[in-house]
């Protein structure tokens, strides 16, 4: 082994509102710290950092001729459930589904799927 991963970072134009809602949707703390470069840390130690880019552009999902860059796909017990609160958080719908997945986008336009064992 080389190393271990200690951040998944995504770049956004405001990493204090992202990291408020991923800690919303994952039930993570946030991390001490600057406001262009913000932490936020679960129960697990699992981490992700928001780097400050001003100039970011959204991936354009579920353009074929771009790339999304990266998703999450986040476990969820009701889909229904999980959708609302998404939604109320902040999240836009996507195109793109499957029979156990939906797609969605957070405010910064990052991908992500709420998935579900069926």
């Amino acid at each position: 082994m080389t190393g271990r991963l200690y951040n998944v970072v995504l770049d956004c134009p405001d990493p204090p509102a992202l990291a408020r809602f991923y800690c919303a949707l994952l039930g993570a703390e946030l991390v001490p710290g600057e406001n262009d470069w913000v932490v936020i840390k679960d129960k697990t130690g699992m981490r992700i950092a928001f780097q400050r880019a001003p100039q970011h552009r959204p991936p354009s999902f579920p353009d074929s001729t771009a790339s999304q860059q990266m998703h999450f796909d986040v476990l969820v017990d009701d889909v229904e459930a999980a959708e609302r609160e998404v939604l109320g958080l902040g999240a836009s719908r996507a195109d793109g589904q499957g029979e156990d997945f939906r797609v969605f986008t957070d405010p910064a336009g990052h991908p992500f799927c709420l998935v579900w064992k069926t």
